[in-house]
C-alpha cells in the first residue's frame, strides 16, 4: 500500500503582492552546486526586511522593532548559479501582535522554495510583544496575499 502523498501548491508569484528580484551568488551553493538549503532563509529574510523597514511604508513604527518568532521553508526544486530569482511575499494574517507571511523564490516559472514567516511586533526597550494599532493594520493592507 503506497503512502498517501500531499497535493502540491500550486502558486503564481501574481499573488504576492511585494516582490523583489535578485541573482544567485556563487558563494550561496553548497557541494551539490545548488543553492544551500540555510541560504533560502536569507533570501526570505531579504524580502521581509525590505518589507518592513522601508520607511516611506510606516511598517517599522518608531520604538518598535518586527522580530522573527517562526519560519518554515519547503524546498520545491533546485536553483544554481549563475541565475536570477524572484521573491515574493504577502500577508496571510494579523494577529493582535503579529504579522504572518507567506514567501516564495522563483527561478522563472519555477518555485524553488516556499516559506510561512511569523513576526511578532515588540518595544524596541522592553522587547514586550505590542499590539498592532488600526495604523498598522491600514498600512498593511497593500500587502494582503492575493488569492
Amino acid at each position: 500500500m503506497n503512502a498517501p502523498t500531499r497535493p502540491k501548491p500550486h502558486f503564481k508569484i501574481e499573488n504576492y503582492p511585494f516582490r523583489l528580484a535578485d541573482n544567485v551568488r556563487y558563494g550561496d551553493l553548497d557541494p551539490n552546486k545548488h543553492v544551500n538549503n540555510g541560504v533560502y532563509a536569507t533570501y526570505f529574510e531579504t524580502a521581509r526586511v525590505t518589507l518592513l523597514r522601508s520607511g516611506d511604508r510606516g511598517l517599522m513604527p518608531k520604538g518598535l522593532s518586527w522580530m522573527l518568532v517562526h519560519l518554515a521553508i519547503d524546498f520545491r526544486a533546485e536553483m544554481h548559479w549563475p541565475g536570477s530569482f524572484e521573491l515574493g511575499i504577502g500577508v496571510s494574517k494579523l494577529g493582535r501582535t503579529s504579522a504572518t507571511f507567506q514567501q516564495v523564490v522563483f527561478a522563472g516559472d519555477v518555485c524553488t522554495a516556499s516559506a510561512e514567516a511569523v513576526t511578532v511586533l515588540v518595544d524596541a526597550k522592553t522587547r514586550k510583544p505590542t499590539p498592532l494599532t488600526p495604523d498598522i493594520i491600514e498600512r498593511f493592507q497593500p500587502w494582503l496575499l492575493r488569492t
